[in-house]
């Protein structure tokens, strides 16, 4: 008994953790301590439940929980440590798959324990069981395909005859599975061949989704792992494991709703409507053509060494280019000179949810000039000069001009209105959207060709000969 009331308080503690930690970290100031917190309190809820377990555990079993535990620190931090910038949106969505995979793996572990024993569990647990197998499942295997189509594997969307109607059988499928094993009790087969169904489906719920919704994609993903953790929470009445995955849920879930609002367009319409397929795009009027400008090094310093606004557009380019410590370092250079320089951040920018804020907030940019679209756009109209670096569909006119675009209605940064518009990319090639961009032929844009990091260090060097 005394064990117990330890653990509950444990358990108290870490989930206390949790909501004070992701409060932390909503600021960029705390977050870092606010991650540590959430993580000290996992960290405790985990050592009560192995240590003051009230069944008798062998050394044997100890050492084999510890040797895992040991075994996924070292990966886990190792992984972390040297994974590039570039690569951590597939970080995040593999991280987030092997949550799901857990969950699943715990609810079929759960369920043919009641089958081996013989024994009749009560409905609310068998709803437990199957919802976090289900929603476990298409988490993991989602996730696998995300990570995929994230590093360049999978990098066309994959679309069938009627694919909608597909996969929406398949789901009425998997559910109606689902409700048999509840009422009917099931049978160990019949609980693997769910696990199988419910991975094929999470296969096919991703397979047809562009690579511009993948910041959607992982964040609707990472709800339903916070949801599966949560029906673990019930299953085993452990509050720490549902407060976290209720926290996680409703937090993934928020945010997807945000983006999908950002990007003005509804949630169905990005898991259904395959954003992002190239030709398709093309052909749907995603195609201007005109003729560019193209501006040389020297060009782009003397504009900027005269300017007294500055606004950077920063994209996946800059991630690729790994170019957030020089870009800063222009920034502080131009401020030396007296001029104002901003950071206009759209929120599907890069390739995760804060994609941009987490790269720039590596070189230690004061997180107070990352300036979120709806304030920096009415900015723009007094801005002498807008550096794209990387960016593209976020700043396409074709949004607001072009009805017969696929992003048409997307809400955009209006970087047209600035006075001059310099655009980085290494080549005219169009964006994940697989659409050409309007921009490129504005008469006031000028194209600065080259690799982000190459370019932007000339620019550097260039400026400093001006002092």
């Amino acid at each position: 008994m005394f064990s117990l009331s330890i653990t509950s308080i444990c358990y108290l503690f870490g989930s206390v953790t949790f909501i004070f930690g992701l409060k932390m970290m909503g600021n960029p100031k705390t977050a870092r301590n606010g991650n540590l917190i959430g993580a000290a309190g996992m960290t405790i809820a985990i050592l009560a439940t192995i240590l003051l377990h009230e069944n008798a555990v062998t050394p044997v079993v100890y050492g084999l929980i510890l040797g895992a535990i040991a075994l996924g620190f070292i990966v886990g931090w190792m992984t972390a440590k040297k994974v590039k910038m570039t690569a951590m949106p597939e970080l995040v969505s593999i991280f987030n798959g092997m949550g799901g995979a857990c969950a699943a793996l715990i609810s079929l572990m759960e369920f043919n324990k009641i089958i081996s024993l013989g024994e009749v569990a009560p409905t609310r647990t068998l709803i437990a069981i199957m919802a976090g197998l289900i929603i476990g499942s298409i988490s993991f295997s989602g996730s696998v395909i995300a990570f995929l189509k994230l590093n360049g594997t999978m990098a066309k969307p994959v679309r069938l005859p009627s694919y909608n109607l597909l996969n929406n059988l398949i789901l009425l499928g998997v559910l109606s599975f689902g409700g048999y094993m509840i009422f009917s009790g099931g049978t160990s087969l019949l609980s693997y061949l769910l696990f199988a169904s419910a991975l094929f489906y999470g296969i096919m719920f991703v397979f047809p989704i562009g690579g511009a919704d993948m910041p959607v994609v992982i964040s609707l993903l990472n709800s339903f792992t916070g949801l599966a953790a949560a029906f673990g929470g019930f299953l085993y009445h452990n509050k720490v494991m549902l407060t976290g995955g209720i926290l996680v849920g409703s937090a993934g879930t928020l945010l997807t709703i945000m983006m999908c609002k950002a990007m003005n367009r509804s949630l169905s319409n990005v898991i259904f409507g395959a954003f992002g397929e190239g030709t398709a795009a093309a052909a749907a009027g995603g195609t201007t053509g005109g003729t560019i400008k193209e501006a040389s090094v020297s060009d782009v310093a003397v504009l900027m060494n005269y300017s007294k606004k500055v606004v950077i557009v920063p994209g996946y380019g800059l991630a690729v280019a790994q170019a957030q410590h020089i870009i800063h370092e222009l920034e502080l250079l131009l401020e030396e000179r007296g001029v104002e320089v901003k950071y206009a951040i759209h929120p599907v920018a890069g390739r995760m949810p804060g994609h941009m804020n987490v790269l720039l907030a590596e070189a230690n940019v004061d997180y107070g000039k990352l300036v979120e679209m709806d304030e920096i756009n009415p900015e723009f109209a007094t801005t002498d000069v807008v550096l794209i670096v990387g960016a593209n569909d976020v700043v396409n006119p074709a949004a607001k001009n072009n009805p017969a675009s696929p992003i048409y209605g997307m809400p955009i940064l209006e970087a047209e209105n600035a006075k001059n518009i310099i655009i980085n990319k290494r080549s005219m090639n169009a964006g994940y959207a697989g659409i050409d961009n309007e921009l490129f032929y504005n008469p006031k844009s000028s194209m600065f060709f080259g690799d982000a990091k190459k370019a932007l260090t000339e620019l550097v060097a260039e400026l400093k000969t001006m002092e």
